[in-house]
Order: C-alpha cells, then sequence, then structure tokens
C-alpha cells in the first residue's frame, strides 16, 4: 500500500517543478525584492485596498533596487512585479501544505514505517530550511546591493533541486520495492556508475547556471559556438584574487556554463551508445531514450536564449529543461539501481 505515497511525492515534485520555473521568472523580470518582508502567515495575505499597496510600493522604493535601476517606477508597474513574486511565496507556503498534511495522514495510520518516517521526515526539514535560505537571499538585496547575491541564489537553486531528487527518489524507491519482477542488475555496476557521474554533472551544471543567473551572465557574448569570436576569451582571469573569476566574472561564469553543456553533450550520447550493448528492459531503454532526448532539447533551449539575449519565456523553458534532464538522469539512476 505505498502506491499513494509515491503518487503524493510525485505530486509535490510537480510543485516544485513549478516553483522552480517562478522562481526563475521571478529572477529575469527582478520581481525577487519587490517583497521585502518575510510574513510566513500575514504574507499569504495580499494587498487588498489602495492603502495597502501604497505601503508595500513605499517599503520597495527604500531599497537599493529601485533607487537605481527603477527609480520613477509607477504603482502599476509595481504590481506588475509584485505578484509574481507573491505567487512565489505562495507555491512555498502550498509546497508546505501539500507535503505536511499528507504526510500526518499517512503517519496517523501508519502507513510509513520507520525507515521511510525518517526519510520523509528529512525532507520536510530541507522545506524549511529552504524557506530560511529563500529569505536569506532576498535579505542579500535589501540594504547595499541592486540585485541578491549569486552565492546565495545559487545555493537557494541547488536546495531546490535537492529536495526535488530527494522527493523523487524516495517515490520511485517505492514503486520499485513494489515491483515483484526486480531482476539481479550486478552485471550494470558500470553502466550504474556512469549514470551517477551524468547526474552529478547535470547539478553541477544547475549550479553554474544559478551563477549565469545571478551575475546576469547570459547578457554577455550572445554568439555560439564561439564566444564573441574566441574560442577561449582573454578575459577568463581578469579578477584578483583568481578564484573569484569562476564566481564574480561573467566571462568566466558563462564559459564554464558552456564547458558543462559541451561535456554532457559528449557523455550521454556516449551513454547511450554504451547502454545498447546491455540487455536492457523497455523501461530502462525508455529512460536512456528520454535522457538523450532532453539532452538535445535543453542544449537546444540554451543556445536559442542565449542567441536571442535572454527573451522570458525561452529562459523560463531553459530552467523547466534543467529540472526535466535532471529528472531523466534521475530516472536513469533508478532503473539502474
Amino acid at each position: 500500500m505505498q502506491k499513494p505515497i509515491a503518487i503524493w511525492l510525485f505530486i509535490c515534485c510537480a510543485f516544485v517543478f513549478a516553483m522552480v520555473v517562478v522562481g526563475g521568472v521571478t529572477r529575469l523580470t527582478g520581481s525577487g525584492l519587490s517583497i521585502v518582508e518575510w510574513q510566513p502567515l500575514i504574507g499569504a495575505i495580499p494587498p487588498l485596498s489602495q492603502e495597502d499597496w501604497t505601503v508595500l510600493f513605499e517599503k520597495y522604493r527604500l531599497i537599493p533596487q529601485y533607487k537605481e535601476i527603477n527609480k520613477g517606477m509607477t504603482l502599476e508597474e509595481f504590481k506588475g512585479i509584485f505578484w509574481w513574486e507573491y505567487f512565489h511565496r505562495l507555491l512555498g507556503r502550498a509546497i508546505g501544505i501539500v507535503y505536511f498534511v499528507p504526510f500526518i495522514y499517512f503517519v496517523s495510520r501508519k502507513q510509513v514505517d520507520r525507515i521511510l518516517g525518517l526519510k520523509l521526515l528529512g525532507i520536510f526539514v530541507l522545506g524549511g530550511l529552504q524557506g530560511l535560505m529563500g529569505w536569506y537571499m532576498v535579505m542579500s538585496g535589501l540594504v547595499d546591493n541592486i540585485y541578491v547575491s549569486q552565492y546565495r541564489l545559487t545555493a537557494h537553486l541547488g536546495l531546490a533541486f535537492i529536495i526535488y531528487a530527494a522527493m523523487f527518489w524516495v517515490a520511485t524507491g517505492l514503486l520499485s520495492s513494489e515491483n515483484s519482477l526486480q531482476q539481479e542488475k550486478s552485471n550494470l555496476q558500470g553502466l550504474r556508475r556512469f549514470s551517477f557521474l551524468i547526474t552529478t554533472l547535470i547539478f553541477l551544471m544547475v549550479l553554474s547556471g544559478g551563477l549565469v543567473a545571478g551575475i546576469h551572465a547570459g547578457l554577455a557574448y550572445n554568439t555560439f559556438p564561439l564566444m564573441n569570436g574566441y574560442l577561449i576569451p582573454p578575459d577568463l582571469f581578469v579578477l584578483e584574487p583568481w578564484y573569484r573569476n569562476f564566481f564574480e566574472n561573467m566571462t568566466t561564469v558563462q564559459f564554464d556554463h558552456r564547458m558543462i553543456a559541451w561535456l554532457l553533450a559528449f557523455v550521454i550520447p556516449l551513454f547511450w551508445f554504451k547502454a545498447k550493448k546491455y540487455s536492457l528492459s523497455l523501461s530502462e531503454q525508455l529512460a536512456c531514450h528520454f535522457l538523450l532526448v532532453m539532452l538535445i532539447i535543453q542544449i537546444s533551449l540554451g543556445i536559442t536564449t542565449l542567441l536571442l539575449v535572454v527573451p522570458i519565456p525561452l529562459a523560463a523553458a531553459h530552467q523547466a529543461g534543467a529540472i526535466l534532464l535532471f529528472t531523466a538522469a534521475l530516472w536513469v539512476n533508478r532503473k539502474l539501481s
């Protein structure tokens, strides 16, 4: 009777997927600092009067982002960025409810054993930490900076992917445990290690993408495959000390993101060809095919987004593609486990 728990976790995954995409749009529209207070309960109530809107707008006008970028913004324009951030935070609250209430229900019905209970509790704790991380990120843009810290943004994004992976892995594990036709897979050990390497590379690409978004590195070098005519741009290490370039130099950050994408463009087809040499089940073959297809889609979205100078719909689709590519890798990992 663990299938209902798996379905519930998949629903939570869908919510996290939406949360990541909306969070990406929030970043792209510059909406993330439009709400300058963290009110987990009261903040769920949107502005209901003109006075409420005026109070919120006056608070926004006090932060550096308004003074240096959006000075002169009208109240109607403020509403446009407010609703994206409000919806993002509302989704976060919804995820908490969608996760916590069924969790209590399953525990109360004694459908969760000790080991599974600890896993589910751990995911809940990670969700709480994600809420704190989100506010910690917003705080970095309220006093001295016009944008949030790229370090905190990347940590926030990475934690979202970890939570998603944990729920997906537990859910697929529950379904696998109900499959009475589990096969011996000791001969797949090498392929399994390869698939986990790919998943790690995809996660690193996600983190590098967070840095790209954090410092707006996608707005530079909008050419492909060369970077403004260079295979290796000359200004990769203009900052001192040298390691700052990997996190704060637009050239280096975009170059690293491209290099990880090129690496994945090589290793995933190599994995796919290697997998064809094994006698895999239909579902295992489908997982490998899906991984290859998502790689092609994601790289195509990334190149198009770059060449068109990061239009919001394409950039949001690229972020959604990252989650689906990550999901495909996790699915392959599970099928080979």
